[in-house]
């Protein structure tokens, strides 16, 4: 429903500015079920409106209490390539300039020389893009295009402060090369092998383990629409199998448990805390009933900071409301 969907806000002013913590409905289903299906700790970010800038996201927790909010305001979401031209005048010369000159406004304000009256940016969107500009926040930036990830790049030598993660990356195998020497993190989907559009013409099945194996610190992620957060699991798995294709290029085992538990942890600026079993981590543990990249798995025990958390959900309810039903019974107030 349109009320409860908080996804975008395109009647608003305010872009970089906007925060998606408050928006976090901790009884929302898609919570439980990702709990339920293993999922301890997420990313959570609004989707771009009137601005190539959508806002900044959030880390939440998947626990069965009130609060959610692992970290606010962790990154700052930007999307480039077709999307971001079609947000910024309808081409990539726009975007590119939108971009910079959104960053130059924001290393202005937080200088303390910002000229409000003559800027493009509101005074909070500034705010908010200054501590993009000084590397105290994170920038995410949604990408595609080989060339367009080259331009992303060279950003750093007018911008040397930046700490960007890429997001989505189709063509990221293109330049493995230039992302590891660049020492910038992925967020890559995970069996992305045809273009959806032009930007994304060499998207291969094989992207995240040549970037891996060319030294890229990649991750599992951009999950959206119909897609959760516990696929990851099947994805990682699937990676491991991608090794068995001939001429394909996958990971190994450990690797693709990786790109679900301790990279993610490391991307969001959160490694020794969230991500791995080590002394003075989170206690987010879930137990398997096997292999937890096989798809037969399931998580038997899940655990976020030591509590024992509950598996029951809408979908769960539902199986056993009906699951126990005699054939020739209807459902309950079918009569209605």
């Amino acid at each position: 429903m349109d009320g409860s969907n908080d996804v975008g806000a395109g009647n608003s002013p305010f872009n970089a500015a906007l925060d998606i913590s408050p928006a976090i409905n901790p009884s929302s289903q898609h919570i439980a079920i990702s709990r339920a299906g293993g999922v301890t700790r997420a990313s959570i970010t609004s989707g771009p409106a009137n601005s190539i800038f959508a806002g900044q996201g959030a880390i939440i927790d998947t626990g069965a209490d009130a609060n959610a909010i692992t970290k606010a305001r962790a990154f700052q979401m930007v999307v480039l390539g077709e999307a971001g031209a079609r947000l910024s005048g309808g081409s990539r010369i726009a975007t590119n300039v939108a971009l910079r000159n959104a960053l130059r406004e924001a290393a202005e304000f937080a200088s303390g020389n910002w000229e409000g009256e003559e800027a493009l940016l509101t005074r909070a969107d500034a705010a908010a893009l200054g501590v993009v500009v000084t590397g105290e926040q994170k920038l995410y930036i949604h990408v595609e295009r080989a060339s367009d990830i080259r331009q992303v790049l060279s950003m750093r030598g007018e911008f040397p402060k930046l700490d960007m993660v890429l997001v989505s990356v189709s063509e990221g195998w293109l330049v493995a090369d230039e992302i590891a020497a660049a020492g910038v993190l992925v967020i890559a989907d995970a069996l992305d092998n045809l273009p959806a559009n032009f930007e994304e013409r060499a998207a291969t099945r094989s992207n995240v383990g040549r970037m891996v194996d060319a030294g890229v610190k990649v991750a599992i992620g951009g999950m959206t629409g119909t897609e959760q957060p516990r696929n990851a699991l099947q994805y990682a798995g699937n990676l491991v199998a991608l090794n068995k294709v001939p001429r394909a290029t996958g990971l190994s085992w450990g690797e693709a448990l990786a790109t679900i538990t301790s990279v993610p942890a490391s991307i969001s600026g959160m490694a020794g805390h969230l991500g791995s079993l080590t002394p003075g981590a989170a206690g987010d543990v879930v137990i398997w009933g096997g292999d937890p990249l096989e798809l037969s798995s399931a998580p038997v025990k899940v655990f976020i900071d030591g509590i024992e958390q509950p598996f029951d959900n809408h979908q769960t309810r539902l199986r056993e409301r009906y699951r126990d039903l005699d054939e020739s019974d209807l459902p309950k107030a079918y009569d209605w």
